[in-house]
């Protein structure tokens, strides 16, 4: 049993020996009117699986344009979002259920059968409405001979709930079992393991989290806004760990004045905890205000070091090497003491000297995967090596552009042992890096992990996966 989601590319005709028909034009009226709320989801999971789209990306825009609000969005949401995420358990029940395999279903028809079985086994939709729901659909787009599979299909699904299907199909092995029960690639599932080393038994809570959406986290940018004002503008509360978290409580944060003209602007706590180690750490000598986010896109970190940095009267430099993001930090920055060029980070030109940098690498993002639902279905093992290699090469460039007694801060959106304790320990027997006590930068954050590095953890903080490690020049 495989859980790799279907070949996108190639997708086979809906019964053997027949070609595959066409299906009929998409319009607002002849398939979205009877249930504007599943034909939203199932458009969203075809730009996903034709285009290679981003549900996140896609379905705000769509459900503005559909006019659809409220409850009715939010069960959208939930639909697209949820059987993105689960694709892999969905996909080995389709498979068990269909006359078929996977790459003889047709991708629209794959469609709907993800759409609901998702409805069936992850929600509390009743099975009646979710089979014909989804029955409906089928036949609006492709007629009576293939709705009759989808039926046929769901309702094999709907003799066993979700608990019965991971009895049925799961593997035995402790790992494979959690990665199948949570709808997690196996191989994900043993980085999460082996990055929680001996408190692997999280590894099932530690999965469930990615399952769950995120509460929005404001950053209350020092300087610009207040803490207290943020948390009743936004009707939140304080955050637990970063001096300028706020989650939010009320409606979208882009309607908050403050995040309008860039007081304040979402950005998860992990991530603000990244900036308060760099600014907190202790230099060797004293700090001349030289600083550097060495991959400052799209600009969150860049904004909040500008803003400590304003309050001393330093200066920040924020290097992004594609324009269109460089363009994303100017305007996060505005108003800010930082400047933004357009280089690569492992040759920038720059002069060497900054007391402090931070590189926030590019990485698997395999931290946030509660925030980007088909990512962990997009991933693989092999993307691992080729940002090693980039990952190191912009640390070593950073310890270049540092001066002696500076501090360079390293930080992934990543869990995994190659992209994090493996790059740290190279940096510091290749250049005699001193590791400082990164928990001990941020005082009251429990849990963070064993050694001098911090491994911050959906499940234990409400943050995103975040890796920080604090390095010394001598």
């Amino acid at each position: 049993m495989t859980q790799r989601p279907a070949n996108r590319r190639r997708p086979g005709g809906p019964q053997r020996g027949r070609p595959a028909r066409p299906p009929r034009p998409e319009t607002a009226e002849s398939e979205s009117a009877g249930d504007p709320v599943r034909a939203a989801a199932r458009d969203v999971l075809r730009a996903v699986r034709e285009r290679d789209a981003y549900a996140n990306l896609v379905l705000p825009g769509l459900l503005r344009d559909r006019r659809i609000a409220g409850r009715d969005a939010a069960l959208a949401t939930e639909l697209a979002y949820g059987a993105c995420r689960t694709q892999g358990l969905l996909d080995a029940v389709i498979t068990a259920c269909a006359d078929r395999p996977l790459d003889r279903i047709d991708g629209p028809i794959l469609d709907l059968l993800r759409l609901g079985t998702y409805q069936l086994l992850r929600t509390r939709i009743g099975a009646h409405a979710a089979v014909n729901t989804t029955v409906e659909l089928a036949r609006a787009e492709f007629g009576i001979g293939r709705s009759g599979f989808v039926n046929a299909v769901l309702r094999r699904v709907a003799e066993h709930d979700a608990d019965d299907w991971v009895a049925r199909l799961a593997p035995t092995d402790p790992v494979g079992r959690s990665a199948f029960a949570h709808a997690h690639p196996v191989w994900i599932a043993q980085v999460f393991a082996d990055a929680l080393g001996a408190r692997a038994g999280e590894l099932a809570d530690a999965l469930a989290a990615d399952n769950v959406a995120p509460v929005v986290h404001l950053i209350a940018r020092p300087g610009r806004v207040s803490v207290d004002e943020l948390v009743e503008l936004a009707d939140g509360q304080r955050g637990r760990w970063s001096p300028y978290a706020v989650y939010a409580g009320g409606d979208d944060p882009a309607d908050l004045a403050p995040v309008r003209d860039g007081r304040a602007a979402v950005q998860d706590e992990g991530s603000q905890l990244v900036v308060s180690a760099l600014a907190g750490a202790e230099l060797s000598g004293p700090d001349q205000g030289r600083w550097l986010d060495l991959c400052a896109g799209p600009g969150g970190k860049a904004a909040l070091l500008g803003a400590l940095a304003a309050m001393h009267g330093y200066q920040v430099d924020a290097v992004e090497p594609a324009e269109h993001r460089a363009e994303l930090v100017r305007s996060a920055c505005r108003d800010l003491p930082v400047r933004v060029l357009v280089a690569d980070g492992r040759a920038s030109g720059l002069t060497p000297g900054y007391d402090r940098i931070l590189v926030d690498a590019p990485c698997t993002g395999l931290g946030a995967l509660r925030r980007r639902p088909e990512a962990r279905w997009r991933r693989s093992p092999n993307d691992v090596s080729a940002l090693g290699r980039l990952q190191r090469e912009l640390l070593a460039a950073a310890v270049g552009l540092l001066r002696p007694g500076g501090v360079v801060v390293y930080a992934t959106c990543s869990p995994h042992l190659a992209e994090t304790v493996a790059v740290t320990r190279d940096a510091i027997r290749r250049f005699g890096l001193i590791e400082l006590d990164t928990p001990a930068l941020l005082p009251g954050v429990p849990d963070v992990g064993d050694g001098p590095a911090v491994q911050l953890w959906p499940h234990r903080h409400g943050t995103d996966a975040m890796f920080i490690a604090a390095l010394r020049k001598p």
